[in-house]
């Protein structure tokens, strides 16, 4: 089999010599071990080349040439991918991180995104213009990634999901064609590339709508963990019923160290991460009610840019360390499912926790059979994650994520966020799509038939 992939790989390079502008990275190039490193640390896939693409050519290019030489194929956006489905042993990464060209058109308030775009880069073009779509909680993280796997963040409550303002999309498929997929061209593809992953091809630019925002009222506010079951009991009442302007994840935490005052690092808390799209008046009588509940011990929530609130987190997760993570959608927070975070909040390391995402609001204005996101009648996505640089702590990172994980996961829904997933098997990922799983499984068919995109959360096509 080395033999056969080592054969592969070599005709591969020779089929692309001539007509690939950008560069082609074996493992005996100097700079190989950095271009296969990703975000988690706890991955270390080798594969057999990397192609690292300057435009669409040089896409359609690879892809021909892996599928002509059976070579298996993933797709590199940001990096940011939990499992590491990024990369692929022994095969092809089509590395899309040097496709970074935008272009915004402020009066028709859209955006159109090259595929190696970070959210970071996304939100300095848009800015400028006052406009904002939206996106996740770390402005590092990879615009494909978290589109085609839904995307939610602190503008969903107002404006819904990151797919629910995608526009349209270029891709190329399995059989090396570029297509364009918009309610009105290839309207199936489009449907399901709406929260499908990247099943269907090779997304190499997006288009979105904008929203006016420019400047938020937004930070952390933390409580001390005693007061987790009092403050998370009158959340999971509060934050339903509160205007679309608000926005405010729970989460679970340790106090890490610098921006944060001396005295507080290091201790376990709970609390509220906000971002208010209101007035100064609106967003002071939420954070009141916050405070109404249980006195914090820390909080910093000011005016800022909107990019500003994007990178706040950037600096506590660098590339480079230990992840793994697990999540799940709820309804509700029952008490049970209260007493259960309560009994895992001693986070493991400074970077670990849990997070509380809403996605309410905006995002169930959307029937569950527009888009391949089926889910749209749950108030949060769960994410729990353990965190840390040190590769000697893998296992008590799993451990306890693992442990939290299967603690309240009989208090979902039993589905989860398709990005906040590992490599969790078959009967996770239909679970996840629900009644659009066969649906999914039916475009997969029609768009590759052979399945030639399967590293990642796959979707086989139907037969």
């Amino acid at each position: 089999m080395a033999t056969y992939v080592g054969d592969s790989i070599e005709a591969t390079v020779d089929r692309l010599q001539d007509e690939f502008r950008g560069d082609l990275i074996e493992p005996d190039d100097p700079e190989y071990d950095d271009a296969r490193a990703i975000y988690n640390a706890m991955i270390d896939k080798r594969p057999g080349l990397i192609a690292r693409c300057t435009d669409v050519a040089d896409v359609i290019e690879a892809v021909t040439a892996a599928r002509e030489h059976d070579l298996e194929i993933a797709i590199r956006s940001g990096g940011h991918n939990g499992p590491g489905l990024a990369l692929v042993d022994d095969g092809l990464v089509v590395d899309l991180s040097e496709m970074t060209g935008i272009q915004v058109d402020p009066d028709a308030q859209t955006v159109r995104v090259e595929a190696g775009c970070t959210w970071g880069d996304v939100d300095h073009a848009t800015h400028a213009f006052g406009l904002a779509t939206v996106s996740g909680v770390v402005s590092t993280t990879g615009v494909g990634g978290l589109t085609l796997g839904g995307g939610h963040g602190y503008l969903s409550r107002k404006y819904g999901l990151t797919i629910d303002n995608l526009l349209s999309a270029d891709v190329v498929l399995a059989d090396g064609r570029l297509v364009h997929a918009s309610e009105d061209e290839n309207p199936d593809l489009f449907w399901a590339l709406r929260g499908g992953g990247g099943n269907f091809g090779v997304v190499t630019s997006f288009e979105f709508q904008l929203h006016p925002v420019e400047t938020v009222v937004a930070g952390p506010l933390f409580w001390p963990i005693e007061d987790l079951e009092e403050t998370m009991r009158w959340y999971r009442e509060w934050l339903p019923e509160a205007p679309e302007d608000t926005y405010a994840a729970y989460v679970v935490a340790e106090v890490p160290g610098d921006p944060f005052p001396e005295e507080i690092h290091g201790e376990k808390v709970c609390g509220l991460v906000w971002c208010h799209l209101g007035t100064e008046a609106e967003s002071e009588a939420a954070i009141q009610s916050a405070r109404d509940v249980a006195d914090p011990l820390f909080e910093h929530v000011e005016s800022m840019p909107y990019p500003t609130l994007q990178g706040l987190f950037d600096d506590l997760y660098p590339p480079g360390d230990q992840w793994y993570w697990k999540g799940d959608f709820f309804e509700d927070l029952s008490d049970e499912a209260i007493a259960e975070h309560e009994r895992f909040a001693e986070v493991p390391t400074p970077q670990s926790g849990m997070h509380l995402y809403p996605i309410d609001g905006a995002v169930h204005d959307v029937d569950a059979n527009e888009t391949a996101w089926s889910y749209r009648d749950v108030t949060w996505s769960m994410v729990i994650f353990g965190v840390d640089r040190d590769p000697d702590k893998r296992d008590l990172l799993t451990e306890w994520t693992r442990e939290y994980w299967e603690a309240v996961h009989p208090h979902s829904v039993g589905a989860a966020y398709v990005n906040f997933m590992m490599e969790e098997g078959d009967d996770r990922i239909r679970a996840t799509y629900g009644d659009n799983y066969d649906r999914l499984r039916e475009v997969k068919a029609r768009y590759d038939p052979h399945n030639v995109f399967h590293v990642n959360q796959n979707v086989e096509p139907s037969t």
